[in-house]
């Protein structure tokens, strides 16, 4: 299992982390395309995990220069590579990418509902002050991971 990273929109990396973001949020989820691929593409960072060559998991840092936090996005696992704890990989490469290229700020996500026991377990906490609200259709709570 290997991660790899990019800031590059035209590189292979972001293309393979584009086609697990379409087979999973577009075509599992029924997201619409155009909410699914937005203007923060070629800001983010973009992360997808590789089991023998073949991409399988992804995610998205979105470096947020006026706030305290940046931002994880777009996290997603092919269907059948699902309990293989790929997605805790994909995360645990993302923190440290932020550790030790943003020490100073946390992390923030839009956890779809179903998924908030996942990030817990990897150092996430919900933030009650924010309530459920819908995205795409699901309903989400925000979660943060402070790193001072």
């Amino acid at each position: 299992m290997s991660v790899k990273h990019t800031k590059d929109i035209h590189s292979e990396i972001y293309q393979a982390a584009l086609k697990i973001r379409k087979a999973v949020f577009v075509v599992e989820q029924h997201v619409p395309l155009a909410l699914e691929v937005d203007d923060n593409e070629a800001k983010a960072i973009y992360f997808v995990a590789y089991d023998q060559a073949q991409p399988v998991a992804t995610a998205r840092l979105l470096p947020l220069a006026d706030k305290d936090y940046n931002l994880v996005q777009r996290v997603a696992v092919l269907a059948d590579h699902r309990q293989q704890h790929l997605g805790a990989t994909i995360i645990k490469a993302l923190i440290a990418y932020q550790q030790q290229n943003f020490p100073q700020k946390a992390l923030q996500l839009g956890a779809q509902q179903h998924a908030i026991h996942f990030y817990e377990k990897l150092g996430f906490k919900l933030m009650p002050e924010i309530p459920l609200y819908m995205d795409a259709g699901m309903p989400h709570r925000e979660m943060r991971q402070e790193f001072s």
